[in-house]
């Protein structure tokens, strides 16, 4: 989604650090390049979910703005979590199906070898990973087969057969291979997305504790670790994870 569809009629030029956060010892240059990735900017007010009033700095237009050294404050927050759970040798697991978030979350999974889910949620993922690993399992075995050319003793319609179902599973496992058990953590871009909050659901349900970055029409009480921010725009998605990356190294 545009950062125009969260900014509707503001742009980036007519706000000044100032506004966007009520926190004058925060960082100025850190300030100044949230502002320029649009972090601030959350959806119109009727929107605002009750509970997220308190990350509301101001509202512009009718859009709601999100205190960024609230967000800041979050990212490091969130980011020192992570980092514990990877010192520990715990799964964390990323979910992130909304095209803006693709490449970065990917370059976040690859740099941590960590799963990670950017396609589709499959339903019972977290609560039947029983079930759900055996199919991982066979995806990975005929995908396996394949790449070593063992389906050529097969005839060609039942090649395009077994490559059909090959690429419908591709869909729904590329990401998860390195996933063999129960996730002991997940970090999460919008909760309220279309299968995200089915997500959230097994989340609760088997208590895995949730970091995950949303915007002012999502449920703050829903989430444990959270980032409180533009949750839509490629650019304050990058922004912010490149930060936590940033953390995770040192």
């Amino acid at each position: 989604m545009d950062l125009a569809l969260n900014a509707g009629n503001l742009n980036k030029g007519e706000l000044s650090v100032s506004e966007i956060t009520a926190a004058p010892e925060a960082d100025l240059k850190v300030l100044e390049e949230m502002l320029a990735a649009g972090i601030m900017y959350g959806h119109k007010k009727t929107k605002t979910q009750p509970r997220f009033k308190q990350y509301i700095h101001t509202n512009r237009n009718g859009i709601e703005i999100i205190d960024v050294a609230m967000t800041l404050s979050a990212i490091d927050k969130a980011a020192e979590f992570l980092k514990k759970q990877l010192k520990e040798n715990k799964t964390v697991l990323l979910v992130a199906t909304q095209p803006a978030a693709h490449s970065v979350m990917e370059e976040l999974a690859k740099k941590f070898n960590l799963p990670y889910v950017k396609n589709r949620w499959i339903g019972g993922l977290l609560t039947n990973f029983k079930v759900i690993s055996g199919r991982l399992e066979y995806f990975k075995k005929i995908k396996s087969e394949m790449e070593k050319g063992g389906f050529e003793k097969h005839t060609k319609k039942e090649r395009v057969m077994i490559n059909r179902n090959i690429h419908r599973m591709e869909g729904m496992f590329s990401g998860l291979e390195g996933l063999t058990k129960t996730p002991d953590a997940l970090f999460m871009i919008d909760t309220n997305l279309k299968g995200h909050t089915t997500a959230l659901r097994e989340a609760k349900r088997i208590k895995i504790p949730l970091a995950a970055l949303i915007d002012s029409d999502d449920d703050p009480a829903a989430v444990d670790y959270l980032i409180p921010a533009n949750d839509h725009a490629k650019s304050s998605i990058e922004w912010i994870i490149n930060r936590i990356i940033e953390r995770l190294k040192d």
